[in-house]
């Protein structure tokens, strides 16, 4: 593909503005990563795994199955944008906390999707099934899925 071939658009990646030169054909994943922002990982590259997800305006996606240029003009939330102040977001916090993190390839992503589903409005706290559910798009191979549940249950009760 030549220079020509290649799109720009602007979007905003954790908070700051960009303009940038896509091509048709890329993933979101790939640009994201190309910008430095290596939370999102190459996992299965299909949308099995999560690895990838990304929030696009509030939203969890597969970010290796977005095209990049679906991006513009929206807002684009990946882990490195999770910190506040360099401090831990209460999601990172309890997925630390909880020792729901080991190998840590699939962390950013479920933090991600966690965040997401978190952020939903809700009467009442998140059932196991409801948050089996909700991160079912993400896969872990080393915590067994306990570590985990526990650090959205007590996400919860910070809220």
């Amino acid at each position: 593909m030549n220079h020509s071939d290649r799109i720009t658009i602007e979007c905003r990646i954790n908070g700051m503005a960009f303009q940038l030169s896509v091509s048709p054909g890329m993933p979101l994943s790939e640009l994201l990563r190309e910008q430095g922002l290596l939370s999102v990982k190459h996992g299965c590259c299909v949308g099995e795994c999560g690895a990838c997800t990304v929030l696009i305006d509030g939203t969890a996606i597969d970010s290796c199955l977005y095209l990049a240029v679906w991006a513009a003009g929206k807002e684009i939330r990946t882990l490195e944008g999770e910190q506040q102040a360099g401090r831990l977001s209460p999601v990172q916090k309890a997925y630390a906390e909880s020792g729901a993190v080991q190998c840590g390839f699939c962390t950013p992503g479920l933090i991600m999707a966690t965040t997401a589903m978190l952020a939903k409005p809700r009467n009442q706290p998140l059932t196991v099934l409801e948050i089996r559910r909700g991160l079912a798009g993400n896969l872990c191979r080393c915590t067994g899925y306990q570590m985990i549940l526990q650090a959205v249950q007590a996400c919860e009760k910070q809220e």
